[in-house]
């Protein structure tokens, strides 16, 4: 049967937000079922104002009563079925998901049509705490009525199904009709083989939207709900030991056609992870880790000392290890990459031990950029190899732009620089994928956010917010190791540790345009500490009009060169846990 997809949007009373929500989706030229849960007046007549403007793409049905968000989830998947769709998105009437990313939905069940696609939440500050913190415990629950990590997040109302597969289980099984709905589903199709995909996606809350979540009743629906799958899980507990050495549904079938992909569920998981994480799409990642665990290690370290807390970092890490595939599936492929380069060199061998000392190289440097920003590293801690450029660059009292990267410890000397140890730095970053992070480093030192400058793009906008900052002496901080945080950002390849990798070409676009010296800057951790590399690598950046191309490619190479040389010097130090290698979907010029 042919791919052909719809948006199914259960509505309880959201007349406020359904006509944005309603656009949103309506740009992607998807037909749209609206189902009414047995809205009030004022509802109904928005829903009906909008069946007449998007009359030919919006089909409205409406249930004569509140049966729950469940109830009209199943009618508006039966009715897609019905009326000859094979899949359904699932989405919200409350414009909570970003509806940007239906394509990204879409294109992977495209091509995997009998998974279920989820969306893994992103949050911003508006989340709720007690309802953040409040999914965690479902999200055990899940794991333990499945044997498996692999459903991330089973409360997220933004979700594509296969209609086949969905419809057959909704016929068969009386499934809840509430909040409770969203849970058991999944929990029911994977008992019943199906693939699963996760998707990160941002959601936020509004101010002044309007939850229909009962605290009380429909916390009592999902407890009993846990315990009828607990049982349902013990009950199982045999078939479901056996289907962890069995193929999972992941090609499209018709109900009752039990075809099934011929890659094992461990290659199922390293796909699902391996999706998440491209690299033109590094920035939706989820931030793994809880703002309270974070705040606990950060309250560890200033009652009871580094030495004592930073003990807690090898149960951590090894937590993550074991959950977090895609983060182990991409540090071997750097350190694949790494050997391959230097065939006779000593580097680390791909494998679940370097990917541990990996992740835990990089949870060690989170815990000394606490440590520093508390003002526990002190300026003996933190040596140059060689001072004389840096020296003479301060001592003209110009500024300049630095470019660093993802290797070492480049929050070190900013937070040192906050203390009067060295020239004014600032940042400029793109932090939204680790807010929680950043939030708990602010809460450590009042000067954090002070310079710290968040853009999205390196262009002559930002270079004019940049300007005033070097002509007062500053040091301007980049990374050059990731492409830019947005579709439409420009790279360029260059070969890196023997293989072609896109680079962004933002820092030398935005050097040209400051017209400033250009240094490059690396902090790496050593036996004694901490040392600073900072070399030139430009007087001035020159990019002709005609020859833009080469020299943008030219500059890349050179970056390349020196950041495969630090990479060298400290293999486990390079924290990029995604495949950097794969090329962002761009045209030569940076264009989608």
């Amino acid at each position: 049967m042919k791919f052909a997809a719809c948006v199914v949007i259960p509505i309880y009373n959201h007349q406020d937000a359904i006509g944005a929500t309603v656009a949103h989706l309506a740009v992607h030229d998807l037909p749209l079922f609206v189902v009414d849960d047995g809205s009030d007046e004022p509802t109904q007549q928005v829903l009906a104002a909008l069946a007449q403007q998007y009359a030919g793409q919006l089909t409205l049905l409406r249930l004569p009563v509140n049966g729950g968000k469940g109830a009209a989830v199943m009618a508006g998947l039966r009715a897609a079925r019905r009326a000859g769709f094979t899949h359904a998105l699932q989405i919200d009437a409350d414009g909570q998901h970003d509806a940007t990313d239906v394509p990204r939905f879409i294109e992977a069940a495209q091509a995997e049509p009998g998974a279920v696609i989820l969306g893994r939440p992103v949050y911003d500050e508006s989340v709720p705490k007690a309802r953040l913190y409040g999914r965690y415990l479902t999200h055990v629950w899940v794991w333990i009525e499945t044997l498996s990590l692999t459903i991330r997040d089973s409360m997220c109302g933004f979700r594509l199904y296969p209609l086949a597969l969905v419809c057959e289980l909704i016929d068969r099984v009386q499934l809840p009709t509430r909040m409770d709905f969203d849970i058991e589903i999944l929990v029911r199709l994977y008992w019943r083989r199906a693939a699963f995909r996760s998707i990160p996606t941002r959601v936020t809350y509004a101010a002044d939207g309007v939850s229909h979540f009962d605290v009380l009743w429909d916390n009592v629906r999902i407890s009993r709900s846990h315990t009828r799958l607990v049982f349902g899980m013990l009950w199982r507990l045999p078939v479901l030991l056996a289907h962890k050495v069995m193929p999972r549904r992941g090609v499209l079938a018709d109900a009752g056609n039990d075809q099934s992909d011929p890659r094992a569920q461990d290659a199922q998981d390293a796909q699902t992870d391996k999706h998440d994480t491209t690299q033109q799409d590094w920035w939706r990642v989820a931030e793994r880790g809880s703002h309270l665990g974070m705040s606990l290690l950060a309250l560890s370290c200033k009652l009871f000392g580094r030495r004592f807390t930073a003990l807690w970092l090898h149960p951590i890490v090894a937590y993550f290890l074991l959950t977090g595939r895609a983060a182990r599936e991409a540090s071997s492929n750097y350190f694949r990459h790494l050997s391959q380069a230097a065939p006779h060199g000593d580097t680390p061998r791909p494998g679940w031990l370097s990917a541990y000392r990996h992740m835990l190289a990089f949870a060690q440097s989170g815990f000394d950029k606490l440590a520093a920003w508390s003002g526990r590293v002190n300026n003996a801690d933190v040596k140059f190899e060689d001072p004389t450029a840096f020296q003479a660059l301060t001592a003209s009292g110009k500024g300049a732009l630095v470019i660093g990267a993802h290797l070492g410890n480049l929050e070190m000397t900013r937070a040192l620089a906050a203390q009067g140890a060295y020239a004014k730095v600032t940042a400029v970053v793109y932090t939204e994928h680790a807010r929680r992070f950043n939030s708990v480093l602010a809460s450590a030192n009042s000067e954090f956010a002070r310079h710290l400058l968040e853009v999205r793009d390196f262009g002559p906008e930002t270079a004019m917010l940049m300007q005033e900052r070097v002509d007062n002496g500053e040091l301007l901080v980049i990374v050059g190791d990731r492409v830019p945080a947005h579709e439409t950002g420009r790279t360029v390849e260059a070969q890196f540790l023997g293989s072609t990798a896109p680079f962004a070409q933002g820092p030398y676009v935005l050097a040209h345009a400051l017209g400033c010296p250009v240094y490059l800057f690396f902090c790496l951790k050593e036996q004694d500490g901490y040392r600073l590399y900072f070399e030139p690598f430009a007087e001035r950046i020159e990019l002709p009009r005609r020859e833009r191309a080469q020299h943008l490619a030219a500059w890349a190479q050179r970056y390349a060169v020196r950041l495969e040389h630090y990479c060298r010097k400290a293999p486990y130090q390079w924290f990029n846990f995604f495949d950097f290698w794969a090329s962002p979907k761009r045209g030569a010029n940076g264009r989608t």
